[in-house]
């Protein structure tokens, strides 16, 4: 955003300050503050925005321009109103602005001129508080990235739940992929930090803002403020940084010039104590976007039987971070298998918890003054809900579920203050009354007797005025601008009282006041103003006796958050018959494994077994649509599952603990950052070959299909045999180049998988079953009549493998004849090549490398482009051998 663009007044208008008018000048000198924002002013049930910031809004916001003049000038103008502004603040958001939200901070009655503005909060996508703008559930970062020499830290802070994670990494891939995992929606970089945002999967907003508040030093001084000993907490110079800065950041746009008094948990972590998805892995995986579904029909989708807020929020940082630690995964295991196994204990515990409500971000607006009185009520509905889940955990067996039990604290003080204090059903607004209970505060009664006696008297002034005067048509009212009066009409005038004073003349009647009205009309306002003052400072004193227990309350909601997520992985457990799983040293043993979105998405799913040796590589042939990368990713997802602690979908599992996921699955174009499908292909595939090890999970599929046939097959052996040779990670690799099956012949740890089709003409039945040994076929050709090719288009690629010889399988014998190159026999029986030249093909001087009548045997037709194919004609006769 041009900040000039949107802070200065326009060509044609006054711009020397003082010659403005005041309201313009505040609006101006609140804009010179915040360049970087555009300027939300209030003005009554307003906020208005003047000059090009009114074009912009009124664009953006599709609102109606209007236009002002004054001694100034015209200007144009455009206002949101104040109780609907949460939507429009949504679209200038997504449209890259940042918003500053100048409000009125005194009334017009307590201002002796101007009304003082003063910008209160600036509304940034990573520091947004409004509920309606925050997805339930849901986590906002906004990060920020320091680098000390060869580390880049990263620290993060959820400004609407006061988490706080900081964590250094040692390499650029590295960060790149920590970043994808903390998805922050705003990012601040350092100056001697390098961030290219093309190269995450996430769009956040890059500012520069903590740029010169970046140094160890004034870094260490902002974390005092939240911790006694910084270097104790975060004692490497660039995660300090990095967690000042953001920090800093955090205050600055929630208008506090101290600490975020409910920034309570700043927490560093090891990216190594949990198994690494990249961006690629979480997107291939489908673990919380599916590609064609949106959010729906995704992994979190299916486990997410949750019953609050903080529970899905925990779940999907579990899914985030898989554990690596076999003690705490089965830990969570246990948990989960006595949730399951108690139905009673499950549900009560479900029962209660759907009580509770985003304990997390109302301890925040609690802590940062900004809670209203529905808030606590909210916070006293959620600790009344806790003492149930207490007792349903007293019998508790697992140890993580007696951990739990003992940090459940009902903070049965904090409701009882409460539940005494403020109205079942009170107002959002707190400074108009009724929030207070009556018998709470005794000063606050008597003003509100007074109040309500006062009232009493005048509703009953009607009837008495009516019968001392005779007059029937007389009336007692009230207005704001008059206060109580006594309405008579003209034809009754001759008959008012001497003790009535005149108060307003209408058309057709007078308004009169008698001295007894006055002094109680004097007493009615006076108590009310008296009690209303009173009872916001009462309000205010409860709020903060409350934020006074901030750290428990987000201790609370931590175990709640826990348990809410193993009662949904037991949930799940139990409904889709998940099996626990087991670890050991070995590989992969799944018996009956099943992918667990197909499974629910789909009428009828074949499980498959998986049996994967340690640093095995798996090739899986077979048809498309035959299941392959189903298969390759229920293995994944059974693994992710199992680690993050919940219970597979699987008649039984024994997995090894792995350190990764690796996926190259799927291919497309990225335009924008000048990468074509292959490219991309090949950037995947070279961070998996450098940072897999032995105990990562890689799945490959369909590598090299994105360049000539020659090449891609190259490829793919050479990367094969790369992780079997230098790697040793334990890896399923898709594929339809079947010349790579014979990799199982030449290597220890290579085998062969396929998925089987029955063929009855040109009908091809896919089986979904995997079985031992290769393909013999990859059915391209009736995949294309299936998928609805013209008839013309299948029936000549019928023609061409079928007048060519050629055959994409391995169990039969096959001729090859190469006009005008002279006549060449090989023989793939087997596998194997012989020269089965003719004396007469020999005579014409022509000899084949077997290695090239191998690769030729294996072209699949079905799939080959014209130009692979004349790209690998003119490789093969250039490695033909002239006597």
């Amino acid at each position: 955003m041009d900040a000039d663009a949107v802070t200065g007044p326009p060509d044609g208008m006054v711009d020397a300050r003082e010659e403005l008018t005041p309201m313009l000048r505040q609006y101006f000198e609140c804009c010179a503050d915040y360049e970087d924002a555009l300027l939300l002013f209030q003005n009554g049930d307003f906020y208005q925005t003047y000059c090009e910031a009114a074009e912009e809004t009124a664009r953006v916001c599709e609102l109606t321009l209007t236009r002002r003049e004054d001694s100034t000038g015209t200007y144009p103008m455009a206002g949101i109103p104040v109780d609907s502004a949460a939507s429009y603040v949504e679209r200038l958001l997504d449209a890259g602005y940042r918003v500053a939200v100048a409000e009125q901070v005194e009334t017009p009655e307590e201002a002796s001129g101007l009304v003082e503005r003063a910008v209160t909060q600036v509304v940034t996508p990573g520091t947004i508080l409004d509920d309606e703008l925050l997805g339930t559930g849901t986590t906002n970062y906004v990060a920020a990235v320091a680098r000390e020499g060869a580390t880049r830290a990263v620290a993060a802070v959820d400004t609407s739940t006061g988490e706080c994670l900081v964590t250094s990494v040692d390499d650029d891939a590295r960060l790149v992929a920590e970043l994808d995992r903390l998805s922050p929606a705003e990012l601040l970089v350092g100056p001697d930090a390098s961030v290219d945002p093309e190269a995450l999967s996430v769009e956040p907003m890059v500012t520069d803002h903590a740029a010169a508040g970046m140094d160890d030093e004034t870094a260490t001084e902002r974390l005092e403020a939240y911790v006694s000993s910084p270097e104790a907490v975060v004692d490497d110079v660039a995660e300090r940084r990095a967690c000042g800065a953001v920090l800093a950041y955090a205050e600055w746009t929630q208008g506090d010039d101290g600490p975020l008094d409910y920034v309570t948990r700043i927490r560093r972590y090891d990216p190594r104590d949990a198994l690494t998805l990249d961006a690629t892995a979480i997107r291939s995986l489908e673990l919380f976007e599916n590609r064609g579904a949106g959010e729906s029909e995704t992994l979190f989708s299916v486990l997410d039987e949750t019953a609050c807020a903080l529970g899905r929020r925990e779940l999907d940082g579990w899914l985030r971070r898989p554990l690596v630690d076999r003690e705490r995964i089965e830990a969570r295991h246990d948990a989960v298998a006595e949730l399951a196994a108690e139905a009673l204990t499950r549900e009560t515990i479900r029962e209660a918890l759907r009580e509770v409500y985003d304990l997390e971000r109302l301890a925040g607006r609690v802590a940062r003054g900004r809670a209203n009185a529905r808030d606590l009520r909210s916070l006293a509905t959620t600790l009344g809900a806790v003492p149930a889940v207490a007792d349903a955990l007293d019998d508790a067996e697992a140890t993580r579920l007696r951990d739990l039990r003992e940090r459940i604290d009902p903070l049965t003080d904090v409701r009882d203050l409460i539940e005494r204090a403020i109205r079942p059903d009170p107002p959002v607004e707190v400074t108009e009354g009724g929030v207070i209970r009556e018998g709470f505060d005794d000063e606050l009664d008597g003003l509100r007797a007074t109040e309500r006696e006062g009232r009493e008297w005048v509703a009953d002034l009607e009837a008495t005025e009516r019968e001392r005067t005779g007059i029937d048509s007389l009336s007692v009212g009230h207005n704001q601008v008059h206060g109580y009066y006594i309405e008579v009409t003209d034809p009754n005038l001759d008959r008012v009282p001497d003790d009535y004073t005149r108060r307003q003349t209408l058309k057709n009647a007078e308004r009169f006041y008698t001295p007894e009205l006055k002094r109680r009309e004097d007493e009615i306002i006076g108590a009310a103003e008296r009690a209303d003052a009173l009872e916001y400072e009462r309000f205010r004193e409860v709020r903060e006796s409350v934020a006074a227990e901030t750290d428990r309350l987000q201790a609370l909601a931590g175990a709640l958050a826990e348990l809410d997520a193993l009662a949904s992985l037991a949930t799940v457990a139990v409904d889709r018959d998940y099996a626990r799983p087991t670890f050991h040293d070995g590989g992969v043993e799944i018996e009956a494994g099943r992918h667990p979105v197909v499974e629910v998405t789909q009428e009828r799913f074949v499980p498959n077994d998986a049996t994967l040796p340690p640093g095995s590589v798996t090739l899986v042939t077979g048809p498309n649509m035959s299941g392959k990368s189903t298969y390759m990713r229920q293995v994944a997802l059974i693994v992710v599952l199992a680690q993050a602690g919940g219970f597979v979908p699987a008649a039984a599992a024994r997995l090894p603990v792995v350190d990764r996921v690796f996926t190259r699955v799927g291919a497309s174009d990225d335009i924008a950052g000048g990468q074509s499908t292959f490219m991309r292909e090949m950037t995947e595939l070279t961070e998996i070959l450098h940072e897999a090890t032995s105990d990562s999970l890689i799945l490959l599929d369909e590598v090299g299909r994105g360049t000539s046939t020659a090449d891609g097959r190259a490829i793919a052996r050479a990367a094969a045999e790369f992780v079997h040779d230098e790697v040793g990670a334990t890896t399923l690799f898709a594929t339809h180049y079947h010349d790579l099956t014979e990799l199982a012949g030449e290597r220890e740890r290579v085998r062969n998988l396929h998925f089987a089709a029955d063929q009855d003409g040109e009908d091809v039945t896919f089986l979904h079953r995997v079985a031992e040994g290769p393909a013999s076929s990859s059915y391209g050709v009736e995949v294309a009549r299936m998928a609805g090719v013209p008839a013309p288009v299948v029936d000549r690629a019928h023609a061409l493998v079928d007048g060519d010889g050629a055959t994409t399988g391995h169990d039969e014998g096959m001729q090859v004849t190469l006009s005008g190159l002279g006549g060449v026999a090989t023989n793939g029986a087997g596998g194997g090549v012989s020269d089965g030249s003719t004396t007469d093909e020999r005579d014409a001087g022509v000899t084949v490398d077997p290695a090239v009548a191998a690769e030729l045997r294996d072209v699949d037709l079905a799939t080959t482009t014209p130009i692979e194919a004349l790209n690998l004609l003119a490789d093969l006769q250039s490695r033909v051998e002239e006597p």
